[in-house]
């Protein structure tokens, strides 16, 4: 499989993480969030990292489910309100030039537009090892 077609699938992946359903006894699944790929560059000096940028659209009510990343992820809000929170900590209400940051060892328990009559997007950069999935989900027993 081509290193464009590896890529497309691992932000494909991201976007089934944030919009996906559990078993059919789950709660229905937030509305899709819109994952849109900016950049994918192979870092000079570390050429086992990659760093991705891309854009997230929630919109109203949208959120995703509970993931982890397996790396580091900075998010600056550019434009309306979201919720985040990772496991261990509180949860903190973003506004427009706001950020975020998650360890590599942290799972996003909430990533939620906190408006349902407005949109949210988000900045995201990404850094993690080359070749590896951009996002994981997690099941209930890694939020306990």
């Amino acid at each position: 499989m081509s290193h464009i077609h590896l890529r497309s699938a691992a932000i494909a992946a991201l976007a089934l993480c944030q919009a996906g359903s559990h078993a059919a006894d789950a709660p229905a699944a937030p509305p899709n969030a819109v994952v849109k790929q900016l950049m994918d560059k192979a870092l000079a000096g570390a050429p086992d990292k990659e760093l991705l940028m891309l854009t997230v659209e929630y919109p109203p009510g949208g959120a995703s489910l509970p993931h982890r990343h397996d790396a580091q992820v900075f998010v600056y809000v550019l434009q309306g309100e979201l919720t985040m929170q990772v496991a261990g900590s509180p949860a903190v209400t973003l506004r427009q030039g706001e950020t975020f940051y998650e360890n590599p060892t942290d799972i996003h328990t909430i990533s939620a537009n906190a408006s349902k009559t407005m949109p949210a997007k988000i900045l995201v950069f990404i850094l993690k090892a080359q070749n590896a999935p951009v996002t994981r989900g997690v099941t209930p027993a890694d939020l306990k």
